[in-house]
């Protein structure tokens, strides 16, 4: 099979740059130094795209409200660092009647870069329920957050708080959410143009940042 192009120059009116290829972790690397991504369901092939705007939320940009900020001093929460990866990105897929784009294979490709130390989850804990958790790629000084999900209040909020006061202690850059939402937007994510996104992303993956190690498991 030819190597699949996965340039954003190709990118259509949408953003889409590429149908087809695989997941395989040379392919899915590459794609995110290239600022691409893979986005479909279980009726289409693997799609590819690179979105013009692109989201993202800035370093120091996350947008804490006095009453999270209160629910983050409390010590309701308890926070840890590639815990249970699988245990995130499948709740990350857990939405009944809104469709997934999880699919078995994306699930299967995301863990085998977690094993390869490439992505990775936070958790956010009440008690012993896992409450929240993020999950994402990290390259450089790049993290592209790729889902989040809550199951307790506040769960997802405090464990993207925690996710991005990570980043900035590690010497992150870039936080790429891919597109803007109205939720991600409610917490500072903000749109700026592909030409730019692509101009941060190339200075960033060349930075000597590292978001995990193993004494971060069950850091809280």
């Amino acid at each position: 099979m030819p190597r699949l192009l996965l340039d954003p120059a190709l990118a259509d009116e949408y953003g889409l740059v590429a149908v087809g290829g695989d997941l395989r972790p040379e392919t899915l690397i590459g794609a995110y130094r290239h600022g691409v991504f893979p986005w479909y369901d279980e009726t289409t092939p693997i799609l590819w795209w690179s979105p013009d705007p692109r989201g993202i939320i800035e370093i120091d940009g996350l947008h804490i409200s006095r009453r999270l900020a209160r629910t983050l001093r409390s010590g309701i929460f308890q926070f840890s660092v590639n815990c249970d990866f699988a245990a995130v990105i499948l709740a990350c897929g857990d939405r009944p009647g809104q469709g997934t784009w999880l699919t078995a294979e994306m699930l299967e490709a995301y863990e085998e870069l977690h094993r390869l130390g490439i992505a990775h989850s936070v958790e956010a804990w009440h008690g012993d329920t896992l409450a929240g958790g993020v999950y994402g790629v990290a390259i450089g000084g790049l993290f592209a957050a790729e889902s989040m999900f809550t199951r307790v209040r506040d769960g997802s909020k405090v464990a993207l708080a925690f996710l991005m006061a990570r980043l900035k202690e590690r010497g992150f850059t870039l936080c790429d959410i891919q597109m803007l939402s109205p939720h991600t937007a409610s917490l500072g994510a903000i749109e700026i143009s592909r030409e730019e996104y692509l101009e941060r992303l190339r200075e960033a993956i060349d930075l000597p940042a590292t978001f995990a190690s193993e004494e971060d498991l069950n850091h809280g």
